[in-house]
């Protein structure tokens, strides 16, 4: 400060509260009273008579003084209040402001006048404020017992005016202090309300909720989100910096967030990501609805938990952060009765020493301790609810849970159900496919989120989750500094093998070649376990043959865990298994021992657990360990798994199959390596749907170890089951295999098998089988599952000549719209138009070899299979225009010379190219159609009248989609 500024001692004098109160002076230094920050910008609380008829104040915390002029001071003479507006002070740390209830008779309170004083309250009353324009009278002041002490510190003028009234047990701010309030009968000893307040006052009140945490009697949502977070802390992983944000998924994630937040009242605005919500939710229509319940489903590898965590962080950003708690399936308990019971552990969790009833040492700084009752789930969903912002319960891997759990998976459904709509709360889940099926049936639909059921899956609404799209692939890519020409198509837009590929070139940062996923997955396993060989070997053995003796030990341990992960369960090793794998050489394999590290050449010994653990090979989840990855997981267990047993005792049930079937699938007798036949086998023990991963992965290998005859073979066993598998209900009837079932399982591992496999064309014989039996179903009216519907033929990684083949026999099995059933039921000549949008180049000459084809569409009256081809190529014709007439061209076929026609009266420009092309042609044929073309394509481009021709028949609805 200046000189000018005239005698300012006071205002340098040390003060025992600075890290709480702020001093507030006139412009020479005397006294004006005192206020405390009620949020984290800075903005002061005060009474009236610090401020009453000032323009310019000066305040004080700790050693930093600010000015504080004009607009930046809200008198507030109705409430007998005042704010401050500071920037740059540095403090103090801002206070909660209790919730509105009333404060007992006799309750105690500590003040701030002349130190930290102890007062009881004696009621509430109505004073008179007397200011610079007049008397006021003012409701509900808080009439306090003091001391004599204390009543000369609230003399007037002794710059106690202000100070906060602090709840002896909350820490909250239950009033403000004034030194001129009065009533007949007392002077001093009075406390201003914070509360039924509206406008600034208000909107202060609505962030310090938001921003401040409060506990006890006074939880807040600021309170709430910080319990939440406690709780959730040992469980939700780190988000990942080098995550790229897929826009679908979060769009979902955040209009379902979204759905039911608001801005408490008097609030000035609303938090950016409440913004960004509404605005997508509003794109959304009503989309969210009344739905509690959102579904993250998709494949081990998509990114499921990622996800999550990058919602989880994105709400605990920011000094208003959202109550989010995060729960693993292995949290919940057999005895649970729905989900709240894990909430309320997990949330015991972030309990503070010292709770409830103690009397809470304000003066250094302390708020208040949560207490029982605000562990509560209920009380939180209710204050998170009441502050605008619903509690949400992020859940992932479901599948987790425990066995006895997952067999009452109806009542637990249900009670959660019946808790989210009583509480308010919200629940994201992110599972499997398969597990998803089952769960979600158990909820009510209408509580369920999704933009609709997935296509080609008998699955409850949910947000599916997959592959990356093109340019988020490309991100990622780049992030990590792979090539675009690393990997495989198949393997360029999958979540984690890109992230598995970033770790390996890592340390191999030239790897070469163009590894595929089994590569890349084989590549990442020796990595990690040679980290564990060099972590349990020290710094003092580097990667020499020593270290990766003992690395090739510890991937024989992860192998034998793997074994033992395809018992009965859910894939977990329970501790003690856990420990006996990596207890320092001691292995499941016969004949190898706790020698095996002293013969790689490094004398070993102890726990290998924590060196695994910290590797990241195995998570820790309840009382068992997982593979982190539970893909990676999935693979090895499918390297261990007898794929014939399975079969048998899964789909089969011990069937064997003659020779002449063999041969029918082989062209030929068997391969030698298997053998001759297939034993009958006893039924398995029950094996959760959820647990087709390792089965999935075993049908891939084998293609990968023993060739493609073999997997034919076992796809073929389980086309054939399905004849026998499937029932012959009217076609009306809704073909939905309950989870688990043998007609499940035949149909989820042909379908997962043939979409996952890298090139399905070796399968051609499998997919011509399933095609025929598909036509003979519905010759015979019976239902198809959803399963063999379109998107499977779509999807399938096919050459263009053999899917459009495929298709052509099948689109005649189309449901006309309108028909029984659903609605949205997809199509095959839809997936025809989709392929030929995405690649009218590669499509076109496949759709004309349709033209062959007489056969009628039920779905679409009067037309057949080669009318349709015709409106197909018609209406999208605009996506490749030359190369559409060069396709017409080469089929010579009357049907592409009536489209020719067509074109060359609506497309002149791009006939009189296509004539231009032709006369240089040297092929008789081509250089004819120039000579029929070429006066029909100029007259109309010169603009003269032609006779009228129409364009080609358009099935109704469907070439248009």
């Amino acid at each position: 400060m200046a000189a000018r500024d005239g005698a300012l001692t006071g205002l340098h004098d040390p003060a025992p509260t600075a890290d709480l109160l702020v001093q507030i002076f006139d412009p020479v230094g005397r006294p004006r009273g005192t206020g405390f920050a009620a949020d984290p910008e800075g903005t002061l609380v005060t009474s009236h008579e610090a401020v009453d008829g000032a323009a310019r104040l000066l305040v004080r915390a700790g050693d930093a003084v600010t000015e504080v002029t004009g607009a930046a001071i809200t008198p507030l003479p109705r409430l007998g209040l005042a704010l401050l507006h500071t920037r740059g002070l540095g403090g103090p740390r801002p206070l909660p402001v209790a919730a509105p209830r009333a404060v007992g008779r006799g309750a105690y309170v500590r003040i701030a006048a002349g130190g930290w004083r102890e007062a009881r309250v004696l009621g509430t009353t109505t004073v008179t404020y007397t200011a610079s324009d007049g008397p006021r009278l003012l409701d509900g002041a808080l009439e306090l017992a003091l001391g004599t002490a204390g009543t000369d510190a609230l003399r007037p003028g002794g710059g106690a005016a202000g100070g906060p009234v602090l709840d002896a047990e909350t820490g909250a701010v239950l009033g403000v202090l004034g030194t001129t309030l009065h009533t007949a009968h007392r002077t001093a000893g009075f406390a201003l309300p914070l509360t039924g307040a509206d406008g600034p006052l208000a909107a202060l009140l609505a962030r310090n909720a938001a921003t401040v945490p409060a506990y006890g009697a006074d939880l807040n949502l600021a309170g709430a989100a910080r319990l939440t977070a406690a709780a959730s802390a040992p469980r939700v992983p780190a988000a990942r910096p080098e995550r790229v944000p897929r826009a679908e998924v979060t769009r979902h994630l955040e209009t379902f967030a979204a759905r039911g937040t608001h801005r408490p009242h008097g609030a000035a605005e609303a938090p950016e990501w409440a913004e960004a919500a509404e605005g997508t939710k509003a794109a959304e229509g009503t989309e969210a609805g009344g739905a509690a319940v959102l579904a993250l489903v998709g494949p081990p590898g998509s990114g499921r938990t990622t996800e999550l965590a990058a919602l989880a962080a994105h709400r605990a950003a920011g000094a208003e952060a959202s109550p989010t708690l995060w729960l693993r399936g292995s949290d919940l308990l057999a005895a649970d009765p729905s989900l709240s019971a894990a909430a309320s552990r997990a949330l015991a969790r972030a309990a503070v020493p010292g709770g409830c009833g103690a009397r809470t040492p304000v003066a250094s700084g302390m708020p208040g301790t949560p207490c029982a009752e605000d562990l509560r789930p209920e009380r939180l969903a209710r204050v998170a609810r009441e502050g605008g912002r619903p509690l949400l319960l992020l859940l992932d891997a479901p599948e987790e849970m425990p066995d006895a759990s997952a067999e009452r998976l109806p009542e637990w459904a249900a009670a959660t159900a019946a808790w989210l709509r009583t509480t308010g709360a919200r629940l994201i889940l992110a599972c499997r496919p398969e597990y998803w099926e089952r769960l979600g049936a158990a909820f009510p639909r209408a509580l369920l989120y999704g933009p609709g059921t997935p296509a080609g899956r008998s699955l409850p609404p949910c947000v599916a989750l997959g592959d990356l799209s093109l340019d988020e692939a490309r991100l990622v890519r780049a992030r990590h500094g792979i090539p675009d020409t690393a990997l495989a198509p198949a393997d360029a837009r999958h979540p984690l093998t890109l992230r598995l590929l970033a770790e390996v070139r890592a340390e191999c940062p030239e790897p070469g070649g163009r590894p595929d996923r089994h590569e890349i997955l084989s590549a990442h396993l020796d990595l990690v376990c040679l980290r564990v060989a060099a972590r349990l070997t020290g710094p003092a053995h580097p990667r020499g043959t020593a270290v990766r003796r003992l690395a090739a030990h510890v991937a024989g341990q992860v192998h034998a865990a793997a074994r033992r992960c395809l018992g009965p369960g859910q894939g977990a090793l329970d501790e003690a298994s856990f420990a006996l794998l990596f207890s320092g050489g001691a292995t499941a394999r016969p004949g190898a021992g706790p020698g095996a590290p002293a013969r790689a050449g490094i004398q070993v010994g102890g726990d290998w657990v924590p060196a695994v653990l910290a590797e990241g090979l195995f998570v820790r989840t309840g009382d068992s360990h997982r593979f982190a990855h539970e893909e990676l997981g999935d693979w090895l267990q499918g390297m261990h798994l007898d794929v014939e047993a399975a079969l048998d005792a899964l789909v089969l049930r011990g069937a064997s199959y003659s020779a002449a079937s063999r041969t029918e699938w082989y062209g030929a007798a068997r391969p030698a390596d298997g053998p001759a036949g297939s034993p009958p086998v006893p039924p398995a023990p029950s094996v959760p749907p959820h647990r087709i991963g390792p089965v999935v992965e075993a049908l891939l290998l084998l293609a990968r170890d023993r060739g493609t005859a073999e997997l034919t073979y076992q796809l073929g066993r389980l086309v054939d089951a399905l004849e026998v598998l499937m029932p012959a209900e009217p076609l009306a009837a809704d073909l939905r295999p309950p989870p688990g079932t043998p007609l499940w399982w035949a149909l989820r591992l042909l379908a997962e098998t043939l979409l996952r496999v890298p090139d399905a064309t070796p399968y051609t014989a499998v997919l011509d089988r399933l095609a025929r039996r598909i036509l003979a179903r519905y010759a015979q009216a019976r239902p198809v599952p959803a399963e063999l519907g379109p998107p499977l033929w779509e999807a399938v990684r096919l050459r263009a000549a053999e899917r459009f083949d495929l298709l052509r026999r099948l689109v005649v099995t189309d449901p006309a719209p309108g028909a029984p059933g659903d609605p949205a039921c997809p199509r095959f000549l839809d997936a025809a138009a989709r392929l030929l949008t995405a690649d009218p180049a590669a499509v076109q000459p496949q759709l004309t070899r349709w033209f062959e084809d007489d056969r009628p569409l039920p779905a679409t009256p009067h037309a057949t299979v080669a009318t349709a081809a015709q409106a197909l190529l018609y209406t999208h014709r605009h996506g490749a225009l030359d190369h559409l007439t060069e396709a017409l061209a080469d089929s010579a076929h009357p049907r592409g010379e009536e489209l020719l026609a067509v074109l060359a009266e609506e497309e002149p420009s791009a006939m009189r190219r296509a004539v231009e092309r032709w006369e240089r042609d040297e092929r008789p044929a081509r250089r004819a159609a120039a000579v029929r073309y070429a006066p029909r394509a100029r007259a109309r481009e010169a603009g003269r009248a032609l006779p009228h021709r129409t364009s080609p028949a358009l099935p109704a609805g469907a070439a248009t989609r």
